[in-house]
């Protein structure tokens, strides 16, 4: 095996996606190792649809698109939180399960995070503010600027939490708390 297949074989893409049914943000990483690089963002706008389920139609078309062409190796997606609107997390939901769909039968894992699990892997604070997240996603990848639509950082997000937690067990037994952090991620602390 050559250098450059042995490198590639370690390296993977993660999709993230944040969803939504006016605006999907979407995110792509290359990670190596605990190192990582940003490889593309955006939002997907589907406002400017009129039904649902034609919204729905280009949720899968896009995120089709994007793994047609990126071939990610997973699929990390943040999961709707709980609101008063019924009808609005139907709908959330709706949008999720798509995107899911897309992945799936193209037999890409997909990994799901509550909105505190990104928040807080991200910026150390489950309760963070969009803006406080794209802050530390500016800094973290070091981003010219921040884009307008905070779908996209909210995506790309998603996406680190995924890599910071791939292939960690969660046990409720281990105590948790900053020596083990430090203990387990020493190249974010800075001495």
């Amino acid at each position: 095996m050559s250098k450059e297949a042995k490198k590639a074989a370690k390296e993977k893409i993660i999709l993230g996606i944040d969803p939504g049914t006016n605006v999907m943000g979407y995110a792509l990483i290359v990670t190596e190792g605990k190192q990582y690089k940003l490889l593309q963002y955006g939002v997907i706008h589907l406002k400017k649809y009129g039904s649902h389920e034609l919204k729905l139609k280009k949720i899968f078309e896009r995120i089709t698109g994007i793994l047609e062409e990126f071939l990610p190796d997973t699929v990390a997606l943040e999961a709707p939180f709980y609101g008063a609107n019924v009808q609005s997390m139907l709908k959330l939901g709706r949008a999720q399960g798509v995107a899911m769909a897309a992945a799936l039968a193209r037999e890409i894992p997909i990994t799901e995070y509550s909105p505190k699990k990104v928040k807080q892997s991200v910026t150390g604070n489950g309760n963070a503010s969009k803006e406080q997240v794209a802050a530390m996603l500016q800094t973290l990848f070091k981003l010219e600027e921040i884009p307008k639509m905070l779908d996209a950082t909210d995506a790309l997000a998603v996406a680190l939490c995924h890599h910071f937690h791939e292939g960690r067990i969660q046990s409720r037994g281990r105590a948790a708390g900053w020596k083990s952090f430090i203990e387990e991620n020493p190249d974010r602390v800075k001495k």
